[in-house]
């Protein structure tokens, strides 16, 4: 007998640790936020900035030897200081397809509300990213909470030139 996919994805998910990121850290993430492919990569730099001085709003998931395998990056906005909001998530390419992503937004956001209250969560994603769509859309649903959608940047916008426009995705309210 052959152990079904959803077994392999629980046996990987059994030695994971949510954690708080730290300055260490920030190599690991880069590298997984470069691996993906599909973020936006920051410097390397900004990734141990991050760690330093967001690490109260981030979280990252540790295999069994504590290396990070996934991260969720957000800050609270400064003019709306309930407003979570979600800046990169990525997962290794070995942990894929065992809800970790899920996980590790509902261990922030938990986290976050316990700690000074939590109202609304904001990320903003591309029209071609459907892994991430469904992931804050999946949210919202589990939350029991709204999930409103408005072109925050549109691609014109950018230097770059052909970038699809930013969607903001809008998450709540959340009552304690």
């Amino acid at each position: 007998m052959t152990a079904a996919p959803a077994d392999f994805a629980r046996a990987r998910s059994e030695f994971i640790t949510i954690d708080t990121p730290r300055v260490e850290d920030g190599a690991a993430i880069w590298r997984i936020a470069r691996d993906s492919k599909v973020l936006d990569l920051n410097s390397s730099y900004s990734y141990l900035l991050w760690c330093r001085d967001f690490a109260a709003t981030s979280v990252v998931a540790r295999d069994e030897t504590g290396s990070p395998v996934a991260f969720v990056t957000g800050y609270i906005r400064p003019d709306r200081p309930e407003t979570l909001v979600v800046w990169q998530v990525a997962v290794d390419h070995g942990q894929r397809g065992t809800g970790l992503a899920a996980k590790l937004l509902d261990a922030l956001t938990s986290r976050v509300a316990a700690e000074q209250g939590l109202a609304w969560v904001e990320t903003t994603i591309t029209p071609d990213n459907t892994a991430s769509d469904r992931l804050f859309t999946s949210y919202a649903r589990r939350h029991d909470v709204a999930l409103e959608q408005e072109v925050l940047f549109d691609g014109g916008l950018f230097p770059e030139g052909s970038h699809l426009p930013e969607v903001l995705y809008r998450i709540g309210p959340f009552h304690a």
